[in-house]
């Protein structure tokens, strides 16, 4: 194990800080609770962005783009999303600095240039969105609008945690309309849909799908459909929401429609969206303590070839072996990296591309070229092989989706082994202080009870599985009836 590297048996929460900072990922920032993406974690999100982007797209979806600003009158249109997310706000009351008259080094806030309105910095865009869309729906032939923005918002977090909880973050919001309840519904399950596909098979972790709790949705949805993830110290981490808003929003901002029958009706609405968090659950859930796991789906770098040289003959004949097997991976649509820098020996590569989690390096040497061979070495088990030269391009190929599959499925088997039944109180805090994950537990489906276990223990209930199979039980707090288990979890 690296010794720049704290083990997550020793403590958890530095080993993640850990991989983030000396991974280059990201950093952090004279903002407080912000941080600064390095390249090497923007390449990252951009992967994930641009195969998100892609699946909205095929779903019918269109970008565009809202401003940053809402104006605090908008904000406060819709009663349950202005109370849920007024704590977070950061709030623009003035347009002007000036120079302190009595510090000429210093600049003040202009008191004579106070906004007649206060604008709220966006932590979330369905006002703005909702009065914009106002203007573009009148008819039933308005509809359906799918649009998707890629933004950053501000929501002001007093406890900041680089990626999983920062003030600014980077995300995507989706925000349909749509002619009826039916449609809309139909919406919010096909966006889970596609994060659970993105999740699983991008990211290769597995996700639970589920239905919030009225206690946990979103403030001003009818129903929060979400992926529920499970990180390897057994938190969960909520990994992407979908949120069926009914008719609140268009009530909210007047928005109605004439239907076929040239009768007005209000519009049904749904939003969506995933941040810059999925990079902290993908850290998370497959890393371990000699640096990042990625999945080579998503993976910045899928190859690093390293060449291991005496002179500027060698190197020549390296390089030339070498050239061919790039354009070899390329061709076939690897990300591929020759490192022939002379400023490092290839043991420092060797321990920075572990570090960074690149999936596969080849390491090819002098007398590796007399034998037609070089040596291959995954990232996730840290097998090496020796591979011959002619046809090692397909190799490395199917070794990717090789590895791609073993990520997958090593997180989905630590995750079934993490859920747990518990049928009575007792067992229930014996799980929480002892064996870490999700408990399936029943649960009498009010708000004070879910309130009142959160309080005792810091779990929460992290979704209401969907097609969860209805078992008449006792409620694990106040032995009331139960219809069927929900999953607990303490979470990020």
């Amino acid at each position: 194990m690296s010794k720049e590297i704290t083990s997550r048996e020793k403590d958890y929460s530095q080993w993640y800080n850990d991989l983030i900072i000396k991974g280059g990922l990201a950093d952090y920032t004279a903002v407080r609770g912000c941080m600064v993406i390095k390249p090497y974690g923007f390449a990252l999100w951009e992967n994930m962005r641009d195969v998100l982007d892609k699946m909205f797209k095929d779903t019918g979806h269109q970008n565009a783009y809202f401003p940053l600003f809402v104006p605090k009158s908008l904000f406060e249109a819709e009663e349950k999303n202005a109370e849920g997310f007024a704590k977070e706000c950061a709030v623009v009351t003035h347009y002007r600095l000036k120079t302190d008259p009595n510090n000429k080094g210093k600049l003040i806030v202009d008191p004579e240039a106070k906004l007649e309105e206060e604008l709220v910095v966006r932590p979330t865009s369905e006002a703005i969105i909702w009065s914009t869309y106002k203007g573009w729906i009148q008819s039933y032939r308005d509809l359906p609008i799918l649009i998707n923005q890629w933004a950053n918002v501000v929501r002001w977090e007093m406890r900041t945690r680089l990626f999983l909880r920062t003030a600014e973050f980077l995300w995507q919001e989706g925000h349909t309309a749509h002619a009826t309840k039916k449609e809309a519904v139909e919406e919010a399950e096909r966006m889970l849909e596609v994060y659970a596909d993105f999740a699983e098979n991008y990211m290769a972790m597995p996700v639970i799908r589920g239905l919030k709790s009225p206690n946990e949705r979103f403030a001003g949805a009818e129903e929060t459909y979400c992926i529920e993830a499970l990180m390897q110290d057994g938190k969960a981490l909520q990994a992407g929401t979908s949120h069926f808003l009914g008719q609140n929003f268009a009530k909210a901002f007047d928005v109605k429609f004439s239907d076929k029958e040239n009768k007005l009706e209000y519009v049904w609405a749904t939003s969506w969206g995933v941040s810059t968090r999925l990079i902290g659950a993908l850290v998370m859930a497959h890393s371990d303590d000699d640096g990042l796991i990625l999945p080579p789906k998503i993976a910045p770098l899928q190859v690093v070839i390293v060449p291991i040289f005496k002179g500027d003959e060698q190197k020549a004949m390296i390089d030339n072996k070498v050239n061919a097997i790039v354009s070899e991976l390329k061709d076939l649509g690897i990300r591929v990296k020759y490192d022939d820098n002379e400023n490092t020996r290839p043991g420092w590569k060797f321990a920075q591309y572990e570090m960074q989690g690149v999936p596969v390096r080849i390491a090819i040497g002098a007398r590796d070229l007399e034998n037609n061979v070089a040596e291959v070495a995954r990232r996730d088990t840290k097998v090496k092989t020796t591979v011959d030269i002619n046809g090692i391009s397909f190799y490395v190929k199917e070794l990717l989706d090789e590895i791609q599959l073993h990520i997958y499925n090593k997180a989905k088997q630590y995750t079934e082994d993490h859920i747990t039944l518990a049928n009575t109180w007792e067992e229930f805090i014996d799980l929480l202080d002892n064996k870490t994950g999700f408990i399936s537990a029943h649960w009498d489906g009010t708000p004070e009870t879910e309130e009142k276990i959160k309080e005792l223990t810091k779990a929460t209930i992290r979704c209401i599985p969907l097609n969860n199979p209805l078992e008449d039980g006792k409620c694990i707090l106040t032995g009331n009836p139960s219809t069927q288990r929900v999953l607990f979890a303490r979470a990020y």
